[in-house]
């Protein structure tokens, strides 16, 4: 399974994922620019998409959430370690209030990973990073035993990306 995601503005966006009703597809809203996100285990529609191989998942993505992208720059050598932590993760996120999809995507072209999940909305997103459950599956950051102390993993600081879709109202 690939996801791909192209950006514009949202009339254009929409007006794609309208042009291929058949297609697994989700227009995303961030600040100040659209994202449709496409996935398949075909190919794409887009013309110059951000291709993405999903190396783990759960849940259905729908477009009704709030979409969290936390995009994480990995060095080459990195990416096993890296994705040997997520595939092998604690599966706790799942059981979580609110909490609607995971994808782990590695990326083809581009050395950022991005651990997309989509919440019923941003409270439950926030709810989650105050958890025990999100306290535990990070449990080992910042201390010898954590991925992000060992040396050559990440090429350059993770940063966060947020979405709602048009149907969501929170």
């Amino acid at each position: 399974m690939n996801i791909y995601l192209t950006s514009g503005t949202p009339e254009f966006m929409n007006s794609l994922k309208e042009k291929h009703a058949g297609e697994k597809m989700v227009v995303l809203h961030g600040q100040g620019n659209a994202v449709l996100l496409h996935e398949t285990s075909g190919k794409t529609v887009f013309q110059t998409p951000r291709k993405y191989e999903v190396i783990d998942s759960s849940g259905e993505l729908s477009d009704q959430g709030y979409f969290v992208f936390n995009n994480i720059p990995v060095t080459e050598e990195g990416r096993p370690i890296f994705e040997h932590r997520f595939t092998n993760r604690p599966r706790a996120i799942e059981n979580e209030p609110g909490f609607i999809a995971i994808r782990v995507l590695r990326p083809v072209g581009s050395d950022t990973y991005i651990i997309l999940t989509e919440w019923t909305g941003a409270g439950s997103f926030e709810a989650w990073q105050n958890s025990q459950a999100y306290n535990k599956a990070h449990e080992k950051r910042g201390t010898d035993e954590g991925i992000d102390k060992r040396p050559n993993i990440f090429s350059s600081a993770s940063y966060v990306t947020t979405y709602k879709t048009a149907k969501k109202t929170d």
